[in-house]
C-alpha cells in the first residue's frame, strides 16, 4: 500500500484551503455558528455546482465523481483546519455513505444524485435517548400497514437533523433494525436543535409520530450496514482532528514567537518549546493514523475497523490536547470569547465525543483485535 499523495490529491487540498480561506474565515465562522441553520446556503451551493466537493466520493452511475475516501479525507483535513460550518459530515460521508453500502438499487438511483450535486442535505438518526452510539438497543418503530410504513419514535444527538431535506431513520421491525428514508417535509416530524458545546456543529432532536417512510433495502439490514458506515465516520471524525490540531499547533507557535515577556519572546521559554514539540509529535502521530485509516477505508480494507478505532481514539484525543494546550500558550487573551482558541476548543471536545470518546473506541479496538 502505497501511502503518499499524488500531485492531484496536493493540488486539491491547496485549492481547498484557499476556498475555505474566502468562506470561512473566522468572522463568518462566528456569524454562521450563531444562526439556526448554522451554515450559508450560498456557499454550500458553490461547494457542489463549482467545486463538485459533495460527489467526490459517490460512484458516477448515482452522479458523482467516482473518487475514493483519500481525496475526500484531502477535504475533510482542510475543512478541520477552517471550522467549516456546513453539513458536509452529515450529508457526504455519512448519509449517502449509508445508501451506497445499503442493497437497494433503487434507492441509490433515485436519491444519491441530489446529495451528490448538493441540491440536497442527507443525515442519519440512529442515536436515541439512552446515548448508544450503535444499532442495539433501538426502540424507534416502523410499522406496515396497506398505505406503506410509519414510524414512531425519537432520535438524539442527529448531526444537522433540523435541516436535513433527507433523514435516514433506524427502525426496529419484526426482523431487526432496519434503515428508513424520510423526506423532511413530512408531517409528524418534529425538528428542534439541540443545546451543544460545539456552536460550529448543529445537533437536532427529532419526532417521529406516524411519519411516513420508504424501506431502503431488507428489513434488518441495518445491523450490517450501519456499524461499516460509523466506521467511515470515524475515519472523517479523524482526519478533522488532524486539520484541527494542526492548526492549533500553528496559532500556538506563531504566539511563542511574537509574544514576550521579561524582553523575549516565550517561545524561548524551555516550558513552552516543550509543550510546542509534545504537540507537535501527536500531531504527527495522529496524521499517521489518520492518514492510514484513511487508505484502509479507499481500499475497503479488511484492516478498516481496527485502523478507524485507533485513529477515532487517538486523533480525536490529540485534537483535545492540542486546543487546550493552545489556550495555556495564550495565556489569559486564550481565555477570552473574542480569541478563536474557544471555537478549536469546543470543536475538539465535541468531535472526541461523538460516536464515542477515546474509550470507547479502544474497547472497539481490543475487540476487533479479539483480545
Amino acid at each position: 500500500m502505497l501511502l503518499t499523495f499524488t500531485p492531484e490529491q496536493v493540488d486539491l487540498g491547496r485549492m481547498m484551503r484557499s476556498f475555505l480561506e474566502l468562506t470561512s474565515p473566522e468572522a463568518t465562522v462566528r456569524t454562521l455558528m450563531e444562526t439556526e441553520r448554522g451554515f450559508d446556503p450560498a456557499t454550500w451551493t458553490k461547494m457542489g455546482g463549482e467545486l463538485g466537493l459533495q460527489q467526490l466520493a459517490i460512484p458516477e452511475e448515482y452522479g458523482g465523481a467516482g473518487y475514493t475516501f483519500i481525496e475526500l479525507g484531502v477535504v475533510l483535513e482542510e475543512m478541520g483546519r477552517a471550522l467549516l460550518c456546513a453539513p458536509f459530515l452529515s450529508s457526504v460521508v455519512i448519509a449517502a455513505n449509508t445508501l451506497l453500502l445499503s442493497s437497494d438499487d433503487q434507492s441509490k438511483k433515485e436519491l444519491l444524485p441530489a446529495l451528490a450535486s448538493g441540491e440536497k442535505t442527507g443525515t442519519l438518526a440512529f442515536t436515541e435517548a439512552d446515548g448508544r452510539w450503535g444499532v442495539g438497543g433501538i426502540a424507534t418503530t416502523a410499522t406496515q400497514s396497506a398505505n406503506g410504513w410509519t414510524l414512531n419514535g425519537e432520535k438524539m444527538f442527529v448531526l444537522d437533523g433540523h435541516t436535513a431535506d433527507l433523514l435516514l431513520v433506524i427502525a426496529r421491525t419484526a426482523n431487526g433494525p432496519s434503515i428508513f428514508a424520510v423526506e423532511g417535509s413530512e408531517s409528524g416530524l418534529r425538528r428542534v436543535p439541540m443545546q451543544t458545546m460545539d456552536l460550529t456543529r448543529k445537533q437536532a432532536r427529532i419526532t417521529f409520530t406516524d411519519v411516513p417512510a420508504r424501506l431502503v433495502g431488507a428489513e434488518g439490514e441495518a445491523a450490517e450496514v450501519v456499524p461499516r458506515v460509523l466506521n467511515l465516520a470515524a475515519v472523517a471524525l479523524a482526519v478533522e482532528a488532524v486539520g484541527g490540531a494542526q492548526q492549533c499547533l500553528d496559532m500556538a507557535v506563531e504566539y511563542a514567537k511574537v509574544r514576550e515577556q521579561f524582553g523575549r519572546p516565550i517561545g524561548s521559554f524551555q516550558a513552552i518549546k516543550h509543550k510546542c514539540a509534545d504537540l507537535l509529535l501527536e500531531v504527527e502521530s495522529a496524521r499517521s493514523a489518520a492518514y492510514y485509516a484513511m487508505w484502509a477505508a479507499a481500499g475497503n480494507s479488511s484492516e478498516l475497523p481496527m485502523a478507524a478505532a485507533m485513529a477515532k481514539a487517538y486523533c480525536t484525543e490529540a485534537y483535545a490536547h492540542a486546543a487546550a494546550e493552545n489556550i495555556q500558550i495564550h495565556g489569559g487573551i486564550g481565555f477570552t470569547w473574542e480569541h478563536p482558541a474557544h471555537l478549536y476548543f469546543r470543536r475538539a471536545k465535541s468531535t472526541e465525543l461523538l460516536l464515542g470518546d477515546p474509550a470507547y473506541h479502544r474497547e472497539l479496538l481490543v475487540q476487533h483485535a479479539g483480545i
